[in-house]
């Protein structure tokens, strides 16, 4: 968390140290790989041609983010003369998680859902801080090992997850800063969702 001490440290109220989150956060925005970001955009737009799914997969604060992605890109983006986008987080379903989690192990708890449900055209998508997470791992192996598009959302150094999957962007930050990599998280989905919304409209 080297950067938000940093600033904590030389913050003499709780203001000066948000104007200084703020900073840093456009800091990292401006890091993007924006190349990246329109080659997954392009990856959802061509769902609607396959008819195929786009899954979401995540912990913690992540997961309600994959939700959030979920609701934008299905419900959100779709008009009545487009194909919507079939958009689904597997973070949801409360019993299932808790089946798999107590049957199998907490980091199955993706993996026997895609096991059941992904197809060879569909897209699964990884949102990661750490990148090390063992059921996003396990999950995305099972993706590839398929032949679906995996794609990666990671923090830190990236972790395992940056290396392994199709399609990675990665927030550049110090171990430990999970709110910066969340808030970036939270804008590409709405950087998504606002271009396809667009994008059907006109």
């Amino acid at each position: 968390m080297k950067k938000l001490i940093d600033h904590f440290n030389n913050s003499n109220s709780p203001k000066q140290f948000s104007i200084k989150y703020v900073e840093y956060l456009t800091e990292i925005l401006k890091t993007l790989n924006f190349e990246t970001i329109e080659i997954i955009i392009e990856k959802f737009l061509e769902t609607t041609e396959k008819g195929s799914t786009i899954y979401y997969i995540a912990n913690g604060g992540s997961a309600a983010t994959a939700t959030h992605f979920a609701n934008d890109i299905s419900i959100g983006t779709y008009l009545n003369n487009h194909i919507p986008i079939k958009s689904v987080s597997l973070c949801d379903n409360l019993s299932v998680l808790t089946a798999v989690g107590n049957d199998y192990g907490y980091e199955d708890i993706f993996l026997k859902q895609l096991e059941v449900l992904l197809s060879k055209e569909d897209i699964l998508l990884a949102l990661s801080v750490s990148g090390n997470s063992e059921n996003i791992i396990k999950a995305v192996n099972y993706a590839k090992s398929i032949g679906s598009i995996t794609i990666g959302c990671t923090g830190f150094n990236g972790g395992e997850l940056k290396s392994l999957v199709d399609i990675n962007l990665h927030i550049p930050t110090y171990k430990g800063e999970y709110g910066p990599v969340e808030d970036v998280f939270m804008i590409l989905d709405h950087i998504i969702y606002s271009y396809i919304k667009i994008f059907n409209f006109l």
